[in-house]
């Protein structure tokens, strides 16, 4: 434990904890009240060398190194980095603290006063963390709170020419409620075979007024255009819902809508959705800005004031407008609030002065209008729906209405400027989407009760009441609007007039400015969003070129480069002064948003991530992702050429960052989701029974440091790539205490190796005290259930000669091990040499080849101190292998002299499917006797045919048992002479003394016993020699020693032998006399 013992001595108003004055003044003045006695573990008055620099504090009564629970802990800064600050790490508590007079750092307790909490609050320490280090934090930057920041910014983005342009029509079209049957009818015409059903929905039609007749002709009455709003709330209310859970899961910093969604669903959705998003934002202002020109254009032809043409004075109030809103943005967000404060009060003074305009008696020229105040048969006659022209249905009308419930995003898209985000976006988002909705559904009803669909605007036509031939509901209020009515002529009325809320209001020109900040509020928050989205994506570098553009200025970080850009954008489009073409890819963009948006809080939900824990519970899954699905039915609806496109713009950005590859790291539930399905996988691969047809070469290869041995790693890579399990080992040897350090260092390192060097393979290491313990703890404990490795691959130990007796045990004992443990076995053999760690001037793990590098001296311990760092290891120079390159036309030949199930044949049948050796022609060596060559090889040939492994050529070699050469033979003596007993004339027992003092060695008896077995290695080198020189890659099953009976050194003269001399590499590959073909189809 990391308790220190404490000497019972005075402490005056002890508050819990040390402080840095009590530690200096103690280090200064000799000894303090708690200057450690003798021996004690932990010096307080002297600092300690820990990976923290820990000093010792007084928490609990007792001295520890530990610390209490403090925000700096967990908050993601660089502070967290400085060693002066965090908690400390596992090694300072669990191991012996080691003097450094040279560190002292302030104890994290000082800096919390209460609750492990930094007085000025969490976002205060967080925020100048986040700044540039070594600098004074300047003026404190603007914050916003749920209202200023979100919900009055969603709202006026939500509000546009929508509502008071159309909304008005659309009530007319679709009537406040109409027939069900409505949906489909599309053109009115109702069903009269069931006069009489009335059913509840038609006594509530009798009880507002409708009257029988109405009720009859629509037996199933429904607020259409009320359904038509509530539709598009639904969207925006689970969109909503989605944000709201995702920003309250964590910190959420600025970049908005790009950033919840990257964070969330990682880089690749995450980016491409973030570079239209802003895309869509920066043509939203000159959307909203050409909505504006527009309108002024109007007022100035009705007063013959045009500046000089209709078009080009779109584009010149377009441009002067945009330009003060970039002078306001640029002003600063204080200003920016500012401005959208003023249009709000203006939307709202407008909307007053129409409520009160509708409750005013109505002047002759009004009713001439066709108002006529709150009338029950207004009302009455407007609930029923009575479709006109093209756009005379229900999703014709669904498809113009929704862009107006957009906009929820507003206050999401500046999440860097509020007070609090996960407080903020949810509450003024889903405040912002109920009164918006409210405030439709209010104005929908109560225009629709005071103004008829037709009217001609003429006073002549005034009427006495009761009047022939007066057709219409205006009839009874004394105007004849007949003849207009029958014509389809008439220029007033709901369904004629889109001025109808001016027209009603008490003031018109309130109406026009409440339009004018509408669409000057909308296009501000765009102006504000697509910067503050861009620079967010900027500084994340997911694309080339876009950097530049991340720069943030002032107290704010504002993004005055994106706003320039955005602003060249904006008054590009405004020139065009026709965007009837482009605006309904915008909206298919943001419809894009809202289904990844849900999509990426369903996914984080249904991946059961622990680190999903949105502190905002009111929300589904499953309502999640049905909202996604149907904002993808909505952007087809809406435009499906425009869906298209925006689907392709999506794909195509999504390809290129998984083409990239970006190094980052953002915890996505993308990550959440590999692990599930990996997890469930491998479990339900447990459960499944192992057949031959499913076998596949699962590879154990000790490569020791991936990068000293890239041969062996390409050979091995190329292979199971897609295929099967490659787990590279590596043994470190030593004292744990020494090694374990290294050994984290390392492995992730060599894992950046593999996959700079594309190749999949995991990479795991284990520290032991030898060599053969280490792959011994390998062999048993890699791999995960199925998913284990079946083959121990290892290059050859060419330095078997030079090397210690006890590693050229322990090398042999490990092919021993892996035959014990039912694995197969490869050995990898070089002319050149497998170890490159000599051109790569690093320290080798001398466990195979230490003979290499004399420096080494026995080569069984590492050199301490030589562990490279991840970083260096990743972005070295890769080693180019001839597993790299392509082999062309050569051969790859296959000596199949024993039955060892068939690996010897699979492997290099793997290899021959990839791309870089299908040109090769396999050739299959077996042994046979000269008269019977013809029977021999039908058989083999018609067993490879059953195996569909396509070998056609193969080779019988009768003169495989012939004696080799004499030089050939002296030779083999020779190379076994100096570990020979010498013991034929020796007694019994100084011979079995030998024996147990040199188990490595060669007895006489040995010798003879195995001649044989010797002269056909030899013999089979010269086969190999005579017809396999110029291949690219020998495959030939070597021979097994028995355990116990035949020496180690005995051993490796056989594979000495048999290998020696040849350019291509040799793999010497044994199964485990298990089959893995097969020509059964069950």
């Amino acid at each position: 434990m990391a308790e220190l013992p404490i000497p019972d001595l005075p402490l005056a108003r002890c508050s819990g904890r040390f402080t840095i004055s009590t530690l200096l003044g103690m280090e200064e003045g000799g000894r303090g009240p708690y200057t450690p006695t003798e021996g004690s573990s932990c010096d307080s008055a002297q600092p300690t060398h820990l990976s923290s620099s820990t000093l010792c504090t007084r928490t609990f009564g007792y001295n520890t190194v530990d610390v209490v629970p403090a925000y700096e802990h967990y908050a993601n800064s660089k502070g967290v980095e400085d060693p002066r600050k965090g908690r400390p790490s596992l090694a300072d508590l669990h191991s012996i603290l080691k003097p450094d007079s040279g560190r002292l750092r302030t104890p994290v307790s000082d800096l919390q006063q209460s609750n492990g909490l930094p007085e000025a609050g969490p976002e205060a320490g967080l925020e100048e963390a986040e700044g540039e280090p070594g600098k004074d934090s300047v003026q404190e930057p603007v914050r916003f709170g749920w209202v200023k920041g979100v919900m009055i910014r969603c709202m006026l983005n939500i509000w546009g020419v929508i509502l008071y342009l159309r909304l008005p029509w659309i009530t007319a079209q679709a009537g406040i409620g109409g027939c069900c049957t409505s949906l489909w009818a599309g053109q009115g015409h109702w069903d009269h075979h069931h006069p009489n059903t009335w059913g509840v929905v038609g006594l509530l039609g009798k009880a507002v007024g409708l009257g029988d007749t109405a009720v009859k002709q629509c037996p199933f009455p429904a607020a259409l255009t009320w359904l038509i709003i509530l539709m598009s709330v639904t969207v925006t209310t689970i969109t909503g819902l989605s944000i709201s859970a995702i920003s309250t899961n964590g910190k959420v910093k600025s970049g908005g809508t790009y950033f919840l969604i990257s964070r969330s669903l990682g880089p690749e959705l995450g980016g491409s959705i973030g570079l239209i998003f802003a895309f869509a934002n920066a043509v939203a202002v000159a959307m909203h800005t050409v909505g504006f020109a527009e309108t002024v254009r109007d007022l100035l032809q009705e007063h013959n004031s045009l500046i000089v043409d209709p078009t080009n004075d779109i584009r010149i109030i377009g441009v002067i407008t945009v330009t003060v809103l970039l002078g306001i943005s640029l002003a600063g967000m204080e200003w920016e609030a500012k401005a959208q404060i003023l249009f709000f009060l203006v939307i709202l003074v407008s909307f007053i002065n129409y409520l009160v305009g509708t409750v005013i008696p109505a002047t002759a020229e009004k009713q001439a209008k066709g108002f006529f105040s709150y009338r029950a048969d207004i009302f009455a006659q407007n609930f029923v729906p009575n479709w006109r022209g093209p756009e005379g249905s229900f999703f014709g009308l669904f498809s113009i209405f929704f862009p107006s419930a957009t906009g929820i995003l507003a206050g999401a898209n500046i999440s860097g400027d509020l007070k609090d985000p996960a407080v903020a976006i949810p509450k003024g988002t889903l405040m912002a989407i109920f009164w918006t909705t409210m405030s439709y559904l209010v104005l929908s009803a109560t225009i629709g009760a005071c103004v008829v669909r037709d009217a001609s605007g003429s006073l002549n036509d005034s009427v006495a009441m009761g009047s022939p031939g007066c057709e219409g509901l205006a009839c009874s209020f004394g105007w004849n609007f007949t003849a207009c009515t029958q014509q389809q002529s008439c220029r007033y009325g709901l369904s004629n007039y889109y001025q109808s809320m001016s027209m009603v209001s008490g003031f018109g020109p309130l109406i026009t400015a409440g339009i004018f900040g509408a669409t000057l509020s909308s296009a501000l928050a765009c102006l504000v969003s697509a910067p503050k989205v861009f620079q967010c994506l900027c500084k994340d570098q997911l694309y080339p070129l876009i950097g530049f553009f991340g720069k943030g200025y002032g107290k704010n970080s504002e993004p005055i480069r994106g706003y320039m850009l955005t602003y060249v954008i904006a008054v590009g489009f405004i020139l065009i002064a026709e965007l009837n073409a482009i605006a309904p890819i915008i909206s298919n963009f943001f419809l894009c948003s809202y289904a990844l948006i849900n999509f990426s809080c369903f996914h984080a939900s249904i991946t059961n991530s622990p680190g999903w824990r949105p502190s905002f519970r009111y929300y589904s899954k499953w309502a999640a992702l049905f909202g996604a699905a149907v904002s993808v039915v909505i952007m087809f609806l809406l435009t499906w050429w425009a869906a298209l496109i925006a689907f392709g713009i999506v794909i195509f950005l999504l390809g290129y960052v998984l083409y990239k590859k970006p190094d980052v790291n953002w915890g996505s539930s993308m990550q959440a989701s590999s692990y599930n399905m990996a997890l469930n996988y491998s479990v339900g691969l447990s459960e499944v029974d192992e057949h031959i047809k499913n076998y596949r070469p699962q590879c154990l290869v000790l490569t020791g440091p991936p990068n000293f041995r890239p041969a062996l790693v390409d050979f091995v890579g190329t292979f199971t790539k897609n295929l099967s399990l490659m787990l590279c080992g590596n043994v470190l040897i030593g004292p744990r205490k020494q090694k374990m350090p290294e050994s984290q260092l390392m492995a992730e390192g060599h894992t950046k190796w593999l996959m700079k060097r594309k190749i999949k393979a995991f990479y795991t290491n284990v520290v032991a005290e030898d060599l053969r313990s280490g792959v011994q703890m390998l062999i048993q404990a890699a791999g995960l259930g199925k998913m284990r490795p079946n083959i121990l691959v290892l290059g050859y130990k060419k330095d078997w000669r030079t090397a210690s007796p006890q590693s050229l045990e322990d090398y042999v004992g490990i092919l021993h091990d892996a035959f014990d443990f039912k694995y197969g076995v490869c050995l990898m053999r070089m002319k050149e040499g497998l170890n490159v760690s000599r051109v790569l001037q690093a320290h080798v793990n001398p466990t195979f080849e230490a003979a290499e590098h004399p420096k080494n001296g026995t080569g069984s311990r590492a050199v301490p101190g030589t562990a490279v760092d991840p970083t260096t290891l990743a972005s070295e120079q890769q080693a180019s292998t001839i597993f790299q390159s392509e082999q062309g036309k050569k051969t790859i030949d296959i000596y199949w002299l024993f039955d060892d199930g068939g690996l010897t044949l699979l492997i290099p049948y793997l290899l021959g499917r990839k791309k870089r050796w299908g040109k090769c022609k396999i050739r299959v060596f077996v042994g046979g006797q000269i008269n019977r060559m013809d029977e021999e090889r039908k058989a083999i040939v018609s067993l490879l045919s059953k195996f569909r492994l396509g070998f056609h050529e193969v080779h019988i070699l009768p003169d495989i048992n012939q004696k080799p050469r004499p030089e050939h033979i002296k030779r083999f003596d020779d190379l076994i002479a100096p570990f020979r007993l010498n013991d034929g004339f020796k007694d019994e027992a100084t011979v079995n003394e030998m024996r147990q003092s040199c188990p490595w060695k060669i007895s006489d008896e040995e010798v003879d016993k195995n001649r044989a077995k010797s002269l056909r290695q030899v013999r089979l080198n010269e086969i190999l020699l005579d017809y396999s020189r110029d291949a690219a890659l020998i495959a030939i099953t070597p021979p097994i020693g028995r355990k116990g009976r035949c020496p180690s050194s005995l051993y490796m003269a056989w594979l000495e032998t048999l290998s020696q001399d040849l350019r291509p590499p040799i793999i010497l590959t044994r199964g485990n006399q298990e089959n893995v073909l097969t020509f059964y189809c069950q």
